[in-house]
């Protein structure tokens, strides 16, 4: 049933879900630094658990895309995932490396569903009408989980060890479970109509991707960017230990990039004519490398400053990148386009996280300056694909 109270446990579970997979990322890479004394293990381990939804984010998409109950199916990949945290954790100083590492890249697999996953299912959750605010809010959560998880995973590591934030990140996924659970069915009509093979739908998903121009340039705009976003975040405790006084504090920077995107949200929500989606992805782009230029600098005013204009760059990007998406997905391709893209940014993320954990051990600031540069490459990405309107309506026509 659509109903307003459906929007509402959408948005909790997902602020749950997502929360929890926002400090999941910090307190793995405390946690290994914790344990195994090594920045360069603890930035690895961060890169394995992302690099894999390369894989698991389109064949996710398309079981959802496929499944009566894609809620049920939701609800698995979250009790995996947090499982795979406990294990990682249990692992870090008794198994060999090199194990762990396979661990996280496993539990890596179904991340997609902590976020495109929940994003596709908002059309069975509301009324057409109400989609664009319902996207907004959608938008937000990623703004407020961003904002508690990594503050939460930096002040439990702070307070009580970095092996207990993994915990509690872990808990926070399972919270999930029931909203998740909840989430309305498919039409049984809508479901009896899927003829197509697994292969097929994916297949096809990547073909509107890549033949929708708006579609590819806001997926290739978005994959960029997340390369420098790992980047950072991989020096965040290089930032917090040598400007801060602290590697736990360097996660708190992230929830600082996180209030300033909910606010730069809130401001667009309230002029949603002022720019368009298009023209918002790649200029938040430019944003974001303003504001890495400025982390450079390695002053810890100039260092706060610098993450909120980030966030001012990375809120609207990622709303913009869900209205177009919404506008240009078929409703049957839904599901796997969501969370194809969402596997495409983290495994863009973890690369960047790899690279950077090296480079920021022999020099920070030439990380972050790299970090810098990426971003700028992000936004001419965007017009690295010509804009052909009329290709795009073809297609459109031809993928009902």
């Amino acid at each position: 049933m659509k109903t307003r109270y459906s929007l509402r446990v959408y948005l909790v579970g997902a602020v749950a879900a997502r929360a929890g997979d926002e400090a999941s990322g910090p307190a793995l890479m405390l946690a290994g630094f914790a344990l195994t004394g090594s920045t360069t293990d603890a930035s690895s381990l961060l890169a394995s658990i992302t690099i894999s939804a390369a894989v698991g984010g389109p064949v996710l998409g398309t079981l959802l895309d496929r499944a009566r109950r894609p809620g049920r199916l939701l609800a698995g990949a979250l009790v995996v995932y947090a499982a795979g945290l406990g294990v990682i954790l249990a692992g870090l100083g008794h198994l060999p490396f090199a194990v762990t590492i396979l661990i996280a890249v496993l539990t890596g697999m179904p991340a997609p569903a902590l976020s495109g996953g929940w994003t596709a299912q908002l059309p069975r959750v509301v009324p057409d009408d109400g989609l664009p605010r319902a996207n907004m809010l959608d938008a937000m959560t990623y703004g407020a989980a961003s904002l508690a998880g990594p503050a939460l995973a930096g002040g439990t590591a702070e307070l009580l060890g970095a092996p207990t934030a993994v915990v509690v990140s872990a808990g926070l996924i399972g919270l999930a479970l029931p909203t998740a659970l909840m989430l309305p069915a498919r039409p049984v009509r809508e479901h009896a109509l899927r003829k197509t093979s697994v292969v097929s739908d994916l297949v096809a998903g990547f073909r509107v991707i890549v033949r929708r121009p708006p579609l590819a340039r806001a997926t290739l705009t978005s994959v960029v960017s997340c390369v420098a976003q790992g980047m950072l975040t991989a020096c965040t405790v290089f930032l917090g230990e040598h400007v801060l006084g602290g590697a736990g504090r360097g996660t708190m920077l992230l929830s600082c990039a996180a209030v300033s995107a909910l606010v730069a949200n809130a401001v667009l929500a309230r002029f949603p004519h002022l720019l368009s989606p298009d023209t918002i992805i790649w200029a938040s782009a430019l944003v974001q490398a303003a504001a890495l230029v400025l982390a450079t600098s390695e002053q810890p005013l100039l260092l706060v400053v610098a993450v909120l204009a980030l966030g001012i760059g990375e809120g609207p990007q990622l709303a913009a990148l869900f209205a177009v998406r919404h506008r240009e997905a078929p409703e049957h391709l839904r599901g796997q386009i969501f969370t194809t893209g969402a596997s495409l940014k983290i495994t863009g993320f973890a690369l960047g996280a790899a690279v950077a954990g090296p480079i920021a051990t022999w020099s920070l600031r030439g990380a972050l300056a790299l970090a810098a540069s990426v971003a700028v490459l992000a936004a001419l990405a965007f017009f690295a694909i010509p804009s052909t309107a009329d290709n795009s309506s073809e297609d459109r026509a031809t993928s009902h």
